[in-house]
């Protein structure tokens, strides 16, 4: 087996805040939500080679009735390597959830993480293990 793609879906309260966040915020690029306009179901977002989706809770458990008893956000980490890690940071982290601060880790890379407004934790480092 070849993977060409991994894209999370991820469940949310508000496609359309998780929209304004992501690209907003941390400079994605808004390529499609269902529907077009007004509250949307599902939306794809873009940022260099990584894709990202999001759906709306109810749309998401009713299209997969085992995750009924899930809620969104959760145990979950995204580890992003970025380059120009101390620009990026201080550029948002005025405007956002600051989990962690920059520090330095055990393994030498310059951390942080946020949290969006779903609860998932977001970390960026300028290395990657």
């Amino acid at each position: 087996m070849k993977v060409t793609s991994f894209s999370p879906n991820l469940m949310v309260k508000s496609v359309n805040k998780s929209i304004e966040f992501y690209c907003n915020i941390l400079g994605f690029s808004l390529l499609q939500t269902v529907p077009e306009n007004g509250e949307f179901d599902w939306g794809m977002a873009k940022k260099d080679d990584f894709f990202i989706m999001f759906q709306k809770e109810e749309s998401l458990k009713q299209e997969y009735p085992e995750l009924e008893s899930k809620i969104s956000g959760g145990a979950l980490t995204f580890y992003m390597k970025i380059e120009d890690i101390q620009e990026f940071y201080n550029k948002i982290h005025s405007h956002t959830n600051i989990s962690h601060k920059m520090h330095k880790t055990f393994y030498g890379a310059d951390e942080f993480a946020i949290t969006d407004p779903d609860g998932f934790i977001l970390v960026f480092s300028d290395t990657f293990l």
